[in-house]
Order: structure tokens, then C-alpha cells, then sequence
């Protein structure tokens, strides 16, 4: 079983965007939502991939997640029956010290959210906070990708 340890954070201002050494562009909806899991369908420049995410009761840091690679053709077809709006951002990896934040700019009817993550080993492994990192909003279920999809409320 997959487990992804996450932390979220909102961003302050675009520095990030000059020490980024990867930006690639992301659409992605959600094919099902259930409170415990979602299925998400995502298309990252040419390369495409479904995925399920599911809760960790004990914690909001980690959870389950399982992700297959498909091909882009179909994941176009997947996106047409998504029961959210297509999420559209820009992602940014930046690295800092041993890790690397991965910095999604959003645009459409988000425009002008930007939001950090982090992966991590453990919950309480240690990271460098950049300047521009913002207020922690890991448990504020409104950063949630499926939240901000509009396909729960």
C-alpha cells in the first residue's frame, strides 16, 4: 500500500518561480468522490495517469494513494465524464535544501491561488522553510485539489 506524506502550504510571493528547475502544465478532474476516497484523472504535459487517494484516519499529513500510468487519448475521453471542473495550474518544483516543493499556480476561475507541497518520510521530519512559503494549510480541506475542483463542498 502506498502512503504519501504531504505537506501544504500557501505561497507569499512568485521568488519561487526564478529557483524552480522544472514547470510543467496540469489538468486534472476528478472521475469520483466519496468522503474517504476520490479518483483523479491527470494529464501533465504529454503524459497521462489515474489515481486514488484515499484517507489516513489517524492523521491529515498522510494518506493512501495509488497512481497508473494510462494513455493521454483516454485520459482526454476521462476528463469529458469528470464530475468536477477541470483544475488547470502550472507546477513549479523547486528545490530547497534536501527537498523539493512542488509550487502549482492555478489559473481559470482559481487564478491567483498558488499553493506549495511538500513530501516528506515521516509526519515529523524536518524541511527548510523558504521565505516565500506561506501559512500551513495541510488540514484545511478548502486547499484540497478535490475542493478546489468544486466537486465537494
Amino acid at each position: 500500500m502506498a502512503l504519501e506524506i504531504e505537506r501544504k502550504f500557501l505561497v507569499k510571493n512568485d521568488v519561487f518561480k526564478s529557483l524552480a528547475t522544472k514547470t510543467m502544465c496540469i489538468e486534472q478532474g476528478y472521475l469520483a468522490n466519496a468522503d474517504d476516497c476520490v479518483v483523479r484523472v491527470r494529464i501533465t504535459d504529454e503524459k497521462a495517469a489515474i489515481t486514488v487517494k484515499s484517507k489516513n484516519k489517524n492523521t491529515d499529513i498522510a494518506h493512501h494513494e495509488w497512481e497508473y500510468p494510462i494513455p493521454v487519448e483516454d485520459a482526454r475521453e476521462m476528463m469529458k465524464i469528470c464530475t468536477s471542473n477541470i483544475i488547470r495550474k502550472t507546477r513549479h518544483l523547486v528545490p530547497v535544501g534536501q527537498h523539493t516543493f512542488e509550487v502549482d499556480v492555478f489559473h481559470g476561475d482559481n487564478e491567483g491561488l498558488i499553493i506549495a507541497e511538500i513530501e516528506l518520510s515521516a509526519e515529523d521530519e524536518f524541511f527548510e522553510r523558504p521565505e516565500w512559503l506561506g501559512k500551513e494549510v495541510t488540514a484545511e480541506k478548502c486547499y484540497y485539489n478535490v475542493f478546489i475542483a468544486g466537486c465537494s463542498h
